[in-house]
């Protein structure tokens, strides 16, 4: 009996030092999970919906609740190249490799990030496409970089100029108390591959809860059947491209040939 007393204070100090479970939880829906690019895809909008179950009128009375989705595409490396004039003439000087990022980005908000958190809560939980970690090769080291970086500026202008990379401050709407909505738009340029959906409740500064979902972008009809070709048959489709397009160059020869 000795021995239960400081068993029965270890058990009740460790339930004490676990944080409490949030009551809340998300439950979220999209229009489709699937997405297929045809030869006359020009591109399309998805729509989340979103609730909140067991909603705490005391976070409704301090300022509510924040919802943040984050969609990211399939990750590739890129190479961003800044330009100097030499001689008169515009040439690549320097050069930055991003490994391994995400080709598509999207963030929406139902109000701005910076209202939403501190910059370093903002950073831990990549909330914005400036807070989203962008993997630099910097000699034989792989980091993120300073948001100030100008190759980081840079890759993330012709990103979103390219429709690839976008950040909607009030995005997400909602239409009650519970209940949000936002669209997540898929350009016709968008890249083939699984995109991950992350939605964030937010509260007093802090996160609640989270839940994830999926995307698969697909191509259909004789686009996939191309780019199948090409990676599982790359010596026979590379030489049937160099034979088309020698025929193609012989047969306008023939037909713009000046008599």
């Amino acid at each position: 009996m000795r021995r239960l007393g400081p068993c029965l204070l270890l058990i009740a100090a460790t339930l004490f030092a676990q944080p409490l479970a949030a009551a809340e939880r998300l439950i979220v829906s999209l229009s489709t999970h699937r997405v297929l690019i045809s030869s006359n895809f020009t591109g399309t909008d998805l729509v989340l919906f979103g609730a909140i179950e067991g909603i705490e009128p005391a976070v409704l009375r301090r300022g509510g609740y924040d919802v943040v989705v984050t969609v990211r595409g399939p990750r590739r490396s890129f190479i961003t190249r800044r330009k100097a004039r030499m001689l008169g003439i515009w040439v690549n000087a320097e050069s930055r490799e991003f490994v391994e990022v995400p080709a598509y980005l999207s963030v929406s908000t139902n109000r701005p990030a910076a209202e939403i958190g501190a910059p370093d809560f903002l950073r831990r939980y990549a909330i914005g496409l400036a807070n989203n970690m962008l993997a630099q090769r910097i000699g034989a080291d792989i980091a993120d970089v300073q948001v100030q970086d100008p190759f980081r500026a840079g890759f993330l202008r012709v990103k979103t100029a390219e429709d690839l990379f976008r950040e909607e401050p009030n995005g997400v709407t909602y239409l009650g108390t519970s209940l949000f909505r936002t669209s997540v738009p898929i350009p016709g340029t968008a890249p083939t591959g699984s995109y991950e959906v992350e939605t964030l409740l937010i509260a007093g500064g802090q996160l609640i809860t989270r839940e994830t979902t999926a995307i698969e972008v697909v191509k259909v009809g004789f686009e996939a059947v191309v780019a199948q070709a090409a990676r599982d048959q790359r010596l026979d489709y590379g030489l049937g491209t160099a034979l088309l397009a020698l025929l193609t160059g012989l047969f306008a020869g023939l037909v713009f040939r000046r008599d």
